[in-house]
């Protein structure tokens, strides 16, 4: 076993000389083909050993198509942060990397329920009379402060006063407050129901509320009580500007008498 083992160790050794040379052979071979110039490297193939052969770059195209990230980002337009010195003709610059702003969502892909919200409204409302009533950009919109009466199809009309406007698409609504038998009433309608027949507007606020939400009408000095009488007032302009209407309407016609006159 001594006998073997003194054998066997000069081998070994050879080996790890062999093993050694070869490495030290193949950085050199590297540190030559990093070091060598443009003009050096137009030399003959049989020149330099197969071993320092360098492949060549990929073309623009391919390095363009694969430095772009699966999310739409450009890494090529990739810098980092530099800071001001004294000197500007060399800044320092930092390990700090500056990415490129990621495209949004919704610019790229449109939102499907804002699609949806806008067929269903083209649905409900073809005039766009209800759009352009509850519009933030037409002049004749309904503001907070003014009175509103709403008819539906199952229950009485209700007036009141338009303390907030909620705008969510097909879920437009406005919440209105009036007071019954002396007890303050909040109702929420949603513009866009087929349940509401209509929506008119009994009395304008002379000047424009500071806030979107008049919650503060729920404190009893802030509160404008009942409407009714507003209500009434409208009806009776109305009943008025319909009456001369239907007068001037029936007195071309001819009256009883003397349909009863052309008879006899």
């Amino acid at each position: 076993m001594i006998a073997q083992a003194a054998f066997r160790r000069p081998a070994a050794c050879l080996k790890s000389a062999l093993r050694h040379s070869r490495q030290q052979k193949a950085l050199l071979l590297r540190s030559m083909a990093t070091e060598t110039t443009p003009s050096s490297t137009t030399t003959t193939p049989s020149s330099q050993p197969p071993s320092a052969t360098i492949p060549p770059p990929p073309p623009k195209a391919v390095v363009a198509k694969t430095s772009s990230s699966p999310s739409g980002l450009d890494l090529s337009k990739i810098r980092f942060h530099t800071i001001k010195t004294l000197n500007p003709a060399s800044p320092i610059r930092t390990a700090f990397a500056v990415y490129p702003r990621v495209p949004s969502a919704r610019s790229t892909n449109r939102a499907a329920l804002e699609a949806y919200h806008a067929q269903q409204i083209r649905r409900l409302d073809r005039t766009g009379a209800r759009t352009a009533l509850f519009s933030k950009t037409s002049k004749d919109s309904v503001r907070p402060g003014d009175v509103l009466q709403i008819s539906t199809s199952r229950s009485e009309p209700f007036a009141g006063v338009v303390m907030s406007v909620k705008r969510a698409g097909v879920d437009t609504a406005v919440l209105l407050r009036n007071h019954l038998t002396k007890v303050g009433v909040e109702m929420w309608f949603k513009i866009y129901s087929p349940s509401v027949t209509g929506i008119d507007i009994v009395w304008r606020k002379p000047r424009r509320a500071r806030r979107a939400r008049l919650y503060y009408l729920r404190q009893q000095k802030k509160d404008m009580g009942n409407v009714d009488h507003l209500v009434d007032a409208w009806r009776r302009s109305r009943n008025v500007f319909s009456s001369k209407a239907k007068g001037g309407a029936t007195q071309g016609r001819p009256g009883k008498h003397a349909k009863q006159g052309k008879r006899r």
